[in-house]
């Protein structure tokens, strides 16, 4: 990608806001285009062109996770989210790694340490533009593209039909660590759920076979497939 990434700034101290928006604009290839001091601002501004939002956990009117929610909600789907946050407790990381996050930074940090973030996220980037551009549409996918009716036939199965040894629970915490629009990688989802690889495989593997997730592969440099998920589109009302 040539053009530059375009970054919110997100934070209600103000000196904060400068010296992030600084560090920011120290890193080539990234250009801050805007600043909030709270959650309102924050949703306001990223659904006007922002790639990227640098988002505090802690903000006078609404707290940054439900920044999050909302800006999931309301389609802004494409929009990333950087937290950086003095928030360590569990809960709260959690909830921002379930939110799809791309990386947690907690306060203080430095310049350097911001740097390498962005720049591994630029790589990051740029790889998962190339495997959206080179996945197979879904037919979901296509008739949403057409904008026609065709009913999407689901293939799950009922919910009676788990495999032994699946929690619903746990199932349902895989189900709300996915989303529509952005892959992830099973790793990625076993992280946010706090499960182990293994554990978190075994339930994306019984959402795929019912119809609930698709799956795509990204190629590596050495030509080995990555599996990625991400929720299977809605049929077509």
């Amino acid at each position: 990608m040539t053009d530059r990434i375009r970054v919110l700034v997100v934070d209600d101290d103000a000196a904060a806001r400068a010296l992030h928006g600084r560090y920011v604009a120290e890193v080539p290839g990234f250009a801050v285009v805007g600043s909030a001091a709270d959650g309102a601002g924050a949703i306001a501004s990223a659904q006007a062109g922002i790639d990227l939002v640098l988002l505090d956990m802690r903000l006078p009117d609404i707290s940054g996770v439900e920044v999050l929610h909302r800006l999931r909600t309301l389609g802004a789907g494409a929009v990333d989210v950087l937290v950086i946050s003095s928030s360590q407790d569990q809960v709260t990381v959690r909830q921002a790694l379930a939110a799809h996050v791309v990386g947690y930074l907690v306060k203080p940090f430095t310049a350097d340490t911001l740097r390498r973030r962005l720049e591994a996220y630029r790589v990051e980037r740029s790889e998962r533009a190339d495997a959206d551009r080179d996945r197979a549409l879904s037919q979901g996918d296509i008739d949403r593209l057409l904008g026609t009716g065709t009913v999407r036939v689901p293939t799950r199965t009922a919910p009676e039909a788990r495999p032994k040894g699946l929690a619903s629970v746990t199932l349902e915490r895989v189900r709300a660590a996915l989303d529509p629009v952005a892959f992830v990688s099973a790793a990625e989802v076993a992280t946010a759920c706090g499960l182990s690889r293994a554990t978190a495989q075994r339930y994306l593997e019984h959402l795929v076979a019912t119809g609930v997730i698709d799956l795509a592969h990204r190629y590596g440099a050495r030509g080995r497939p990555r599996i990625l998920y991400r929720l299977a589109p809605a049929p077509p009302e």
